[in-house]
């Protein structure tokens, strides 16, 4: 199957109603520490098969998340993890539950496992959900950078094909060496100069373990909305602008603090190819930048919605071997 890299990466396994394990992927990861969003699915993941496991008669269909607000604590590592349930509140039309993500000490590795990411995630299915609908009137703004076609929109078959369409073309990660999560897909964007200064747009591609004819699912939207190397390219080139010479041009590390993800719209049970992304930073204080991502797909509804606190720190700190063993 064209997801089955990333359905493995994330694959949760029943220990008891309430324990579960997860293999962490070190091809998930920046530097040695496993990726925010790449996190973030992995507890999407938890959410539903929970609901499977454990509560399977509550809903007459799948029940799936509709938010989800984590923190991350600790830094992972690649290897084993136990995630474990609370259950919050099991409602009719929204359950939510506490999840913690464990793994042994840095510090004491042979002593208990400690909490290294917490959150609550709400879940809801389909057909619970009913009541007003209402357009708001919002839109991009700025406006993106307009696409080849006559009403300005992407040739996404052009840029599938070619690697360009306009001003939009296929871009390069920064130091995919380093973060080796962002091979997992392709992004495209305006050339150099045509953005706006702290906006980034991106039209995505998902290509876990290489697959070009893979699709974004709802559970792999999580993992999007901590994709963005391109803004990361950004603050790495404020960041060289402010220190010393002999620290220029190194990567910079961008731990994720906390995460909050408001899911709008469930994509098609077969995925999609395209989605579009657009990150905006206000401001980076002390080291502590603030992200906003909205997520739409290829007719511009809005998929999801996220929002995240982040740190700057340098890529020394994320280095070396540190997969763990349970």
């Amino acid at each position: 199957m064209a997801n089955s890299a990333f359905e493995e990466a994330v694959r949760v396994t029943p220990l008891d109603s309430h324990r579960y394990s997860v293999h962490l992927h070190n091809d998930w990861c920046v530097g040695t520490v496993p990726h925010g969003g790449y996190s973030a699915a992995v507890l999407y993941q938890l959410a539903i098969t929970h609901f499977a496991h454990t509560h399977p008669t509550r809903y007459s269909e799948a029940a799936t998340p509709i938010s989800m607000q984590l923190v991350f604590l600790r830094r992972t590592a690649t290897g084993p993890a136990v995630l474990t349930v609370e259950d919050t509140k099991l409602g009719a039309r929204t359950s939510t539950i506490h999840v913690t993500l464990s793994q042994p000490s840095e510090k004491n590795p042979t002593g208990p496992a400690e909490a290294k990411i917490t959150g609550y995630i709400t879940v809801s299915p389909a057909s619970a959900e009913t009541g007003l609908t209402a357009e708001s009137g919002w839109m991009l703004q700025p406006p993106a950078v307009a696409g080849s076609r006559a009403d300005g929109t992407v040739d996404l078959a052009a840029l599938e094909r070619t690697g360009r369409d306009g001003e939009w073309a296929r871009q390069a990660a920064p130091y995919a060496s380093f973060r080796r999560v962002t091979q997992q897909v392709e992004l495209y964007g305006p050339a150099a100069g045509r953005g706006t200064r702290g906006v980034i747009d991106q039209w995505a591609r998902f290509t876990p373990g290489g697959r070009r004819d893979a699709r974004w699912t709802n559970a792999a939207v999580a993992f999007l909305m901590d994709m963005f190397p391109m803004a990361l390219d950004g603050f790495d080139a404020m960041s060289s602008a402010a220190t010393e010479e002999e620290t220029r041009h190194k990567p910079k590390w961008y731990p994720t603090v906390t995460m909050n993800i408001d899911f709008k719209k469930r994509l098609p049970a077969g995925g999609v190819p395209w989605l579009y992304s657009r990150v905006h930073s206000k401001r980076v204080v002390n080291g502590r930048m603030d992200l906003d991502v909205v997520v739409l797909d290829e007719a511009g509804d809005v998929v999801a919605l996220g929002s995240q606190v982040g740190l700057v720190v340098s890529a020394s700190r994320n280095v070396g071997r540190r997969e763990l063993k349970m």
